[in-house]
């Protein structure tokens, strides 16, 4: 498994605003969009191109283009949909599908209780988007589904990430093609599962639904 974790004053800034619990959710909802742009740009580093001929103004040169089958991007429901429009702005060409994940409340296992993608998923590269990687359950579940459709690549964008969660997808992804992109790796998870010093439940500050 490939980590990275972003190191960029930008990226920093913004992280600071979102952390801070008087950020408004208009405030938290444009800056989320804003920040996993310039996340994105990491996790495409390695996105699969082919070489292509095109005519400038002054001569034929050859570039790149985005190969077939195109990107897949992910959103795990609800709270990654905040962060769906960063992604697209930055590959438009990219389909999109959707996961919905709810955790059993008597064995606190994740799974899917809804999905929108494409039935077979060979040769696709997946691009996961979950503001948090906490314990890193729902993300684990969202990545070995994808993989159980055949996907044979998948990186997972995070806001934040927490050194448990990380080595708990970690060891159960061993052996497979798998990145995690980070805005910030934090301290440790609480008692109650909460990312330290983190910023919250991402979810209930993007919707505006904060008691």
């Amino acid at each position: 498994m490939r980590v990275h974790v972003a190191d960029h004053p930008l990226i920093t800034h913004k992280l600071t605003v979102l952390r801070d619990q008087a950020t408004p959710s208009a405030t938290f909802r444009a800056l989320t969009e804003e920040l996993v742009t310039l996340l994105a740009y990491e996790a495409t580093r390695h996105v699969r191109t082919h070489e292509v001929t095109i005519q400038t103004p002054v001569a034929e040169t050859i570039g790149l283009a985005i190969s077939e089958p195109r990107p897949l991007i992910v959103p795990i429901l609800r709270a990654g949909l905040g962060m769906l429009e960063g992604m697209v702005k930055l590959v438009p060409s990219a389909e999109v599908g959707f996961l919905g994940m709810v955790r059993d409340h008597d064995t606190l296992e994740p799974s899917v209780y809804a999905e929108r993608l494409p039935d077979h998923l060979e040769g696709r590269q997946c691009f996961v988007l979950d503001p948090m990687l906490a314990t890193g359950g729902s993300l684990l579940a969202a990545i070995e589904f994808l993989f159980e459709r055949g996907a044979d690549d998948v990186t997972a964008v995070c806001i934040l990430g927490a050194p448990e969660g990380l080595a708990m997808i970690e060891k159960a992804t061993a052996g497979r093609d798998v990145t995690i992109v980070l805005g910030a790796l934090d301290e440790k998870l609480n008692e109650k599962g909460y990312i330290v010093p983190g910023l919250g439940d991402a979810g209930d500050r993007l919707y505006g639904t904060v008691g």
